[in-house]
């Protein structure tokens, strides 16, 4: 399996579309091939507020809190060697 492959099913491209394969392999080179780290930064990206509100009261909630969950999984640790 591919690494855009891969990060397609990270985030749940299937289901919940997003990014482009352009988009994917960007982010993908701009953290230095690093799924995990590619991961994290998408997954923060997915989870900008998408709620909608339509006239007559309709409402679709929002799902930043799913994808910030998801994102946790993928956080850097932030420990180096020195």
């Amino acid at each position: 399996m591919g690494e855009i492959q891969e990060l397609k099913i990270r985030l749940r491209e299937e289901s919940s579309p997003f990014f482009t394969d352009e988009d994917l392999a960007y982010y993908l080179k701009q953290n230095n091939n690093d799924l995990d780290k590619t991961t994290y930064e998408c997954l923060l990206l997915k989870s900008e507020d998408d709620s909608i509100a339509l006239p007559g009261g309709l409402q679709l909630a929002n799902n930043s809190k799913y994808w910030l969950r998801l994102a946790k999984q993928y956080k850097p640790n932030g420990s180096r060697v020195l």
